[in-house]
């Protein structure tokens, strides 16, 4: 992997904050542009190492982080902290933005050996990293691509009963990106298991015999933390404080963030980096 070779200040930073974390026995994972290289062969620039935790390990691994001197901070202590060493950054993550994707023990169990920036290092689950990626569906974020060649790349060896667990009451989401993937690779299609489009899609066809929820609730708050608030603002239900681990207090915070975060200097994806956090 070679993301970060080319900036030497980036690598000592993170290879620093990994050795730190190494030595003092803290369980992590590598995620964002590393552990996709890994997965899908796509390299790209980006500012940012992200570091995924047990949100038990969180507090402690931004402590250890800043006691190898680096600024840190709990930037929003419903999911995501990040250190600091000039405009690179470090996200130490422990679930996402939504409150759904929480890194638990199952992220280690399944994760992956590798090595970045010459140190042995686990690597988050290619399912998992799909969960988290499928939700993120901003205007200046859109995580569908990164989906699409994960499963490219990844099809045949999935855990796809895994998969469909984590998505759970969500299950429309992966379907979505699903079809989707038939449309972005029409003679690929048939790489998905027929069994798995089979069961979402009856699934589809249940669910709309089904009543309407009272009050109405917007999910889309799930996929946007900016495009449905004014779905909320017409009475919505916000999908978050359903079926997330959010709290009001959370959801606003995440909110009064929007304007000041849509495109940090030294936070996602490649060089625009988005408010959804790194670049998992």
């Amino acid at each position: 992997m070679q993301i970060a070779e080319a900036r030497p200040e980036a690598t000592r930073f993170y290879v620093t904050a990994l050795r730190a974390l190494t030595d003092a026995r803290l369980p992590f994972l590598v995620g964002g542009a590393y552990s996709f290289e890994r997965y899908t062969g796509i390299a790209r620039d980006t500012k940012d190492l992200d570091l995924f935790v047990r949100r038990r390990d969180f507090d402690r691994a931004l402590a250890v982080i800043g006691s190898a001197g680096y600024r840190t901070e709990a930037t929003f202590p419903h999911w995501l902290g990040k250190a600091f060493c000039g405009e690179d950054v470090v996200d130490v993550i422990f679930s996402s933005g939504n409150g759904c994707a929480v890194v638990d023990d199952e992220w280690f169990t399944n994760a992956v050996d590798a090595t970045v920036l010459g140190l042995a290092v686990r690597l988050c689950p290619v399912e998992e990293t799909i969960w988290s990626k499928a939700f993120i569906m901003e205007r200046e974020r859109y995580d569908g691509a990164d989906v699409a060649h994960l499963l490219r790349a990844c099809a045949e060896g999935l855990d796809w009963r895994r998969l469909l667990r984590r998505f759970g009451p969500h299950w429309r989401v992966l379907l979505a990106h699903l079809v989707l993937f038939g449309f972005v690779y029409p003679g690929e299609a048939a790489r998905l298991p027929a069994w798995v489009m089979a069961e979402l899609t009856a699934r589809l066809l249940h669910a709309q015999r089904r009543p309407a929820p009272v009050p109405p609730i917007c999910c889309g708050t799930l996929l946007s933390r900016k495009q449905y608030l004014p779905d909320v603002a017409w009475g919505y239900r916000d999908g978050r404080l359903e079926h997330g681990t959010m709290s009001e207090d959370d959801v606003a915070v995440w909110t009064a963030a929007i304007d000041e975060d849509v495109l940090p200097k030294a936070s996602d994806n490649g060089t625009e980096r988005g408010a959804a956090g790194g670049d998992r």
